[in-house]
């Protein structure tokens, strides 16, 4: 049985932190991992995607009030944009990150929270790599049953946050402050998006399961797709 080939998306120039743990994590589950980005932006045959953390997202995509003092990245909002447009009418898998998580919410026609302190001035700023934030996970969700835990604590690295979920989409995750930390699809057997980020919890056996559970889910289609008698091997 041959990897299943997962794209992972990046900026150009930045998010190389990001990259080489998404990639381990991707090798580590049995995946082949591909680096996408707007300068490598397509590869044809991806089993799988995960859509990756970096810079903010355009406000203008979901009419949002733009920040002054942050950074954004229009080349990968178009990138990604376009990747989902092709690959989630396919059902092919795809895991946002953060940033993706976002990303996706938009595609969908969702809304995004510009700035969490700017609009929840009581909420306390969380952020950190390591797992300090605890997140309870809706039970019975699809990602409730890959994780296989009701809570679990995770790391922090976001300002924004999703507010109007996109169309089919559903809240399966949230935060203590009641910010949306999860979201999945209704309709789509494996469109989920969570605001942390399981790459950097390369111990932790729940953020595991979940990079596992999409390429387990990439392999399932790697496999139907391929040609009857098509022995190869990766």
């Amino acid at each position: 049985m041959r990897r299943p080939l997962i794209g992972i998306t990046t900026s150009d120039h930045k998010s190389r932190l990001a990259w080489w743990c998404d990639c381990l994590a991707v090798w580590r589950a049995g995946g082949r991992p591909v680096r996408l980005s707007p300068a490598r932006p397509d590869i044809d045959s991806l089993d799988g995607l995960v859509v990756g953390g970096g810079d903010d997202i355009g406000a203008q995509l979901y009419g949002g009030e733009m920040q002054l003092d942050v950074r954004v990245d229009p080349q990968r909002d178009e990138l990604e944009l376009t990747l989902l447009d092709r690959l989630v009418p396919t059902g092919c898998p795809v895991l946002g990150i953060c940033r993706g998580a976002q990303i996706i919410n938009v595609f969908l026609g969702g809304t995004l929270i510009s700035d969490i302190q700017t609009t929840y001035a009581h909420i306390k700023p969380r952020r950190t790599v390591l797992p300090r934030k605890t997140v309870d996970v809706v039970e019975g969700s699809r990602l409730h049953h890959i994780l296989q835990v009701d809570w679990c604590q995770v790391n922090s690295l976001h300002h924004q946050a999703i507010d109007r979920t996109g169309h089919g989409m559903s809240v399966v995750a949230r935060d203590r402050d009641g910010l949306v930390q999860g979201i999945e699809s209704c309709h789509h057997e494996f469109l989920i998006g969570v605001q942390w980020h399981p790459e950097f919890l390369v111990f932790n056996r729940p953020q595991q399961r979940l990079i596992r559970a999409l390429v387990e889910q990439a392999a399932i289609r790697a496999e139907a797709s391929r040609p009857a008698g098509d022995e190869t091997r990766a």
